[in-house]
């Protein structure tokens, strides 16, 4: 494991991206901790962080141009409570292949008052029930769930759903289960082992790399499906 040190930022990519964005790259250093992101001196609109070893997306400093965060194939199980007060405009969060369990450990990013793209195909929240009305109803400004748009029908749906008993029993049970750690239950080899897509999911990759509007949208999901065949291969 590699720390994540002033000097290894200074020494890591740093480019503007394909729809020139400033991007900081620290990818497949296998970093456990998110640290002092302080000496970026907030001169980054995108972080790639994809393929580490990181469990905690948590410990960064307050970075305002910050809209842009990759964390695909890490093990990440929980988000801080305040992660939005300190990345107060965050637009896209790309998450997949992690360890997010539950719909509750999703809620802190509720206060993401800016967040349009949320990415978590691989995590097994995606396959706890009303998953994606949950995150239509709670961060109602989202645009897209796992590359799929949000259609007007979902937001309908979301908003019918909510209004029942069925979801005012989904929202106690989540309000009460928030009193647990997020990954105090996951298995030791789940915890071993990055979440793995279904077939549903590497299609809608598909689809939106038939939809990318740049190259570098391409190759990041063109990395992920590669990733997740070569994981499959080693089983």
């Amino acid at each position: 494991m590699v720390k994540l040190t002033p000097e290894l930022i200074n020494q890591s990519l740093q480019h503007f991206n394909a729809v020139k964005d400033r991007e900081l790259v620290v990818r497949g250093y296998k970093i456990p901790v998110i640290e002092n992101l302080g000496a970026t001196e907030d001169q980054f609109d995108t972080i790639d962080f994809s393929e580490n070893d990181i469990r905690k997306l948590d410990g960064f400093p307050h970075l305002k141009r910050v809209k842009t965060l990759l964390f695909h194939n890490n093990r990440i199980v929980r988000i801080a409570e305040d992660l939005c007060d300190y990345l107060p405009n965050l637009q896209n969060l790309y998450m997949a292949n992690n360890l997010v369990q539950e719909l509750r450990d999703l809620e802190p990013l509720i206060k993401c008052k800016h967040l349009e793209h949320l990415a978590l195909l691989g995590n097994p929240v995606t396959t706890r029930q009303h998953y994606r009305l949950f995150l239509i109803h709670k961060i109602p400004q989202l645009r897209i769930i796992d590359f799929r748009r949000v259609k007007l029908k979902e937001k309908e749906a979301a908003k019918r759903l909510f209004k029942t008993r069925e979801g005012k029993d989904l929202q106690r049970e989540i309000k009460r289960s928030r009193t647990f750690t997020p990954g105090a239950n996951i298995p030791s080899e789940t915890r071993q082992k990055i979440g793995q897509m279904s077939s549903e999911e590497q299609a809608a990759i598909r689809q939106a790399i038939a939809n990318a509007k740049s190259i570098e949208e391409v190759e990041r999901l063109q990395h992920m499906l590669r990733t997740e065949h070569e994981d499959a291969d080693e089983e």
